[in-house]
């Protein structure tokens, strides 16, 4: 119990500030960023779901391939992200564990080369496919954020790099080693594309909230590069236009339920986007909260469309 004259002899400034060596548990877990680990695992379910084939009897397959894409590969991504970002973190959230001090000295860098080698090792589990899936995200995921590539340097090669990790890989990889290795479907192959391009500017709508430290320190978002209302118009346009094309390719697969399905969600997603464009920076991440939902559901329900076609083995 700390007693009121060790308050009074701390506020003196007579009582020296605690020196850390080494982050808790809870600020590791901080670094990795838990709620960045939905739409890999999503997009991975929706591969599980795409590939038609029954879980029954894989499920230790299901469930390393989720740990994988979320918890492991997305978190090391996150890990190397936040360290070659610490001195932009300084300007915009000064209290990320490695700006506010918690994460100190290298351990940031530390904490994302051990994830790294750790995914790789889970990804052997999967066979040569799952593995080659971690390793080409785990590249794009360090070429995004570590010199000397560093394309979130510019915003239009950086999203998209993460929006292929995040939403195309991931599904791919689910398609792929649930049908013991082979190459998905052309189907599954044009959703996971086209869902991986609209990824693109669910990105932009992360980089809103750090303009200010993104043009001081010169990286070239999308906002930072184009300006806030432009930037807030191209995300709109590259998220819509690909749900378009999936509405309309259901439809000429022979899937017409879906299809309107898919086509109901963009539309409460183009009402939303109306108001996100009218004040862009203040309400990014109101849209990321509600509006990705309609996008992922519109995923999960195409996977849905194609498993019949899949599951029937039918020639695309």
């Amino acid at each position: 119990m700390i007693n009121a004259e060790e308050i009074a002899s701390a506020r003196a400034g007579s009582v020296k500030p605690v020196l850390i060596t080494r982050p808790s548990l809870s600020t590791v877990a901080e670094l990795l960023k838990p709620i960045t680990w939905f739409p890999p695992m999503w997009a991975f379910g929706c591969g599980v779901v795409s590939s038609g084939v029954a879980v029954e009897g894989k499920w230790p397959i299901v469930i390393t391939g989720v740990v994988l894409a979320g918890p492991l590969v997305c978190a090391s991504s996150q890990a190397a992200n936040d360290w070659y970002d610490r001195f932009v973190d300084a300007i915009n959230e000064p209290n990320r564990p490695i700006p506010s001090g918690r994460m100190p000295g290298s351990w940031g860098l530390y904490v994302a080369i051990a994830w790294t080698i750790l995914s790789l090792l889970v990804a052997t589990v999967l066979g040569p496919w799952g593995f080659g899936a971690a390793v080409a995200g785990l590249v794009l995921a360090w070429a995004y954020s570590a010199p000397p590539f560093r394309l979130k340097q510019n915003g239009w090669w950086g999203n998209l790099a993460c929006g292929i990790s995040y939403e195309g890989l991931a599904w791919l990889t689910g398609a792929a080693v649930m049908v013991g290795g082979a190459m998905p479907d052309a189907r599954t192959l044009v959703l996971a594309a086209l869902y991986s391009l609209g990824a693109h500017g669910i990105m932009t709508l992360n980089d809103f909230k750090s303009v200010d430290g993104d043009r001081r320190t010169g990286i070239g978002s999308l906002p930072a590069r184009l300006g806030v209302n432009r930037a807030a118009q191209v995300a709109c346009v590259v998220m819509a236009v690909p749900q378009a094309a999936v509405v309309a390719l259901l439809l000429a697969w022979g899937h017409p339920l879906h299809s309107v399905a898919v086509a109901v969600l963009l539309l409460l997603q183009l009402a939303m986007m109306r108001r996100f464009l009218a004040s862009p920076v203040e309400r990014a991440i109101w849209y990321s909260a509600i509006g990705i939902n309609f996008y992922v559901s519109g995923m999960l329900i195409s996977a849905f469309a194609i498993r019949s076609a899949a599951s029937l083995g039918v020639s695309t």
